[in-house]
């Protein structure tokens, strides 16, 4: 039993520093993929100066902690969010891995909560959902279906057009209705890709929680302000709930509300 507790701690110790570097590069994602840049060309450096980041200032969280938050050439200040989105996604890797063990399904949701942090956090700083993020979340969703585990590629393929179908006739209702968007392409492509990873009745279910959060907490906000509500943050909020509790709430929903 120790022999095996011990192998699990080390699965998740390793998934959680792997996370760290993904949430590294999802801190680059969704600075520069709002603004059309590369990913890729230029490296990593100071917004403020230009400097180009030495490799071991790039160290996830570590990095940011020596440097006691600031940029080793011009002592900017460099955003907390670096090392909060590094750390908050080495947690999700560890918690998935620790949860489902050394699994293509442990993979998968690491995956798909990645993505939906990343969406969460382009929508609320540029009220923008990133087609990579969105259409290359969609093709991962679908091909990670023929893996073992998880949804099966029928279900992922149902789910993504559910998504898409739904979405894109509120957003059609609406404009139609209020002569004005109503609903952001973004959400539209994105809920196909959600649906390639939790299925149609998943795609529902968020839907319905994306709405719910949204209403309840951004409401008053816009009412009051006028602002477009981010709906992709509670789109993705609802997602990851879809994903970790689903299957529970469904079930829950069916017995003491539907009385079946």
């Amino acid at each position: 039993m120790i022999e095996i507790l011990t192998e699990a701690g080390v699965v998740t110790v390793i998934a959680g520093l792997f996370g760290l570097t993904i949430g590294s590069f999802l801190n680059v994602c969704t600075f520069r993929w709002p603004e059309d840049e590369s990913v890729v060309f230029p490296g990593s450096h100071c917004p403020k100066c230009g400097q180009p980041i030495r490799w071991y200032d790039n160290v996830p969280v570590l990095g940011y902690i020596l440097l006691r938050g600031r940029c080793r050439a011009c002592r900017d200040p460099i955003s907390l969010q670096y090392p909060l989105v590094e750390l908050a996604t080495g947690l999700v890797w560890a918690g998935m891995f620790s949860y489902a063990g050394l699994s293509w399904e442990a993979f998968r949701g690491g995956l798909l909560l990645t993505i939906l942090f990343g969406i969460a956090l382009t929508d609320a700083r540029f009220y923008i959902i990133p087609d990579q993020f969105s259409l290359g979340g969609l093709v991962l969703g679908l091909g990670l279906a023929f893996l073992p585990e998880g949804i099966d590629p029928l279900a992922a393929l149902l789910g993504a057009v559910l998504g898409f179908a739904l979405l894109e006739s509120v957003a059609v209702a609406g404009k139609w209705m209020f002569k004005k968007d109503a609903m952001g392409g973004g959400d539209i492509k994105m809920m196909a890709m959600v649906g390639a990873f939790v299925g149609m009745a998943g795609v529902l279910l968020t839907i319905f929680l994306g709405a719910l959060l949204g209403s309840v907490i951004f409401g008053p906000i816009s009412y009051k302000t006028k602002k477009l509500v981010p709906f992709g943050i509670f789109l993705a909020a609802g997602a990851a709930v879809t994903y970790g509790f689903g299957f529970d709430i469904i079930d829950w929903y069916v017995v003491n509300v539907l009385q079946l």
